[in-house]
């Protein structure tokens, strides 16, 4: 079965580090692991093949030129020429699979040109976060390749209720849209691994893994772990990762006088990941109050794959993914003291830290891996009819 893995994403790095080019390996490993061939078509790479992917034959496709953003633009339009005919000439394939980008709907169009199953793969409202975030120009053409693109799939995957709902007010999408969150890879996280970032006997480590962006919460968790720290004093804040937002973090930590209080690793490998996170006795994922959160936090499943007591903010997936006091803490989003007053009881009870992080690993290795996910895409496609549940 020959299947064409397009990303014409100019901002996911396929074989980077951030969590959207894990997601990108991970289903490619999975879908590999059913006896799939796997053709990736990406504008970036970042690298080489991670392990595993070697043998994943490579198109690059054409990268955008820089400048002036409404140029840049019209160019990521007329890129849609240029892949639909490296699709046929390379062609032809048993399924498409795309991940949803802003400017993209070749993929799409050229399988069902072709008749076979086209999955379309949506991890966020990319035309409203372009908006707000990136600036866009010509938003009258971003929804037409929209409307166009989803009207062109076989099947829309959507990582989180939220973004199914985006997805259902959009009437060329209506009726196709599947919810399949993200998940992990259990060889990744044994059970017995070792710290690779260890603190001295007797330390509590509060860890953070992600991108530091303002809406990961980060000056939240700053001001909790602050409090927590007057608790005591041998507390430790790990975090794991770069961004936007680590100057801004330096200085909050300063403010507070923390810095000798934390280990920031900046970014890291993949392979890196599971030692840091067996480092941490606690793993946070501390989000603000947001009018829409339609993320799919890849890093909570990994805490919890790694077996860690996780607190994270009641919002969104998370509510319905974690189950209070049974497989992790919930905490009202954006309130540093009540996250200060739940990192506190983890401290004082190790056998509850314990309790929870052995029921956050069942859940997500019972429910929640990339082999679940890359059956039900199969499942999708009409290629391997069985039947299990994702949500």
């Amino acid at each position: 079965m020959r299947m064409a893995y397009v990303c014409a994403d100019p901002g996911v790095p396929v074989f980077g580090r951030k969590g959207c080019s894990i997601h990108v390996q991970e289903v490619i490993r999975a879908l590999q692991g059913h006896g799939v061939r796997v053709e990736l078509f990406a504008t970036r790479l970042d690298g080489d093949p991670p392990s595993g992917l070697e043998t994943v034959r490579i198109h690059k496709l054409l990268a955008l030129p820089k400048g002036e953003l409404a140029a840049r633009e019209q160019a990521a339009l007329a890129a849609n020429r240029d892949m639909h005919i490296v699709l046929e000439r390379e062609g032809p394939f048993d399924l498409v699979y795309e991940r949803y980008s802003l400017w993209s709907f070749a993929g799409m169009e050229y399988a069902k040109a072709r008749g076979v199953p086209g999955l379309l793969e949506v991890n966020a409202p990319l035309i409203k976060e372009q908006a707000e975030y990136r600036g866009l120009v010509d938003f009258a053409s971003a929804k037409r390749v929209a409307e166009r693109v989803f009207a062109a799939a076989t099947a829309l995957i959507a990582v989180s209720e939220e973004i199914a709902a985006y997805l259902e007010s959009y009437s060329t999408a209506r009726g196709r849209v599947h919810v399949v969150s993200n998940g992990v890879n259990p060889d990744r996280f044994p059970a017995d691994l070792k710290p690779s970032c260890p603190a001295r006997t007797g330390t509590f480590t509060v860890g953070f893994l992600g991108t530091l962006k303002l809406w990961h919460g980060l000056p939240i968790l700053v001001e909790a772990f602050a409090r927590l720290h007057q608790h005591d004093p041998n507390s430790r804040l790990l975090v794991v990762g770069d961004g936007p937002e680590r100057e801004r973090l330096l200085a909050d930590l300063s403010t507070h006088g923390l810095l000798e209080a934390v280990r920031l690793t900046g970014a890291v490998a993949p392979s890196q990941i599971p030692g840091l996170l067996a480092s941490m006795d606690v793993a946070v994922a501390p989000y603000p109050q947001q009018s829409s959160f339609y993320f799919s936090p890849l890093k909570v499943y990994e805490y919890m794959a790694a077996g860690r007591a996780v607190v994270a903010s009641r919002v969104g997936q998370l509510a319905n993914l974690i189950e209070d006091g049974v497989n992790g803490l919930l905490c009202p989003a954006g309130d540093p003291i009540a996250l200060a007053v739940a990192l506190d009881q983890l401290r004082r009870a190790p056998e509850l830290r314990a309790r929870l992080g052995k029921a956050a690993r069942v859940t997500v290795l019972r429910d929640h891996t990339w082999e679940v996910v890359a059956q039900y895409i199969l499942q999708l496609a009409g290629l391997e009819p069985i039947s299990i549940s994702v949500s």
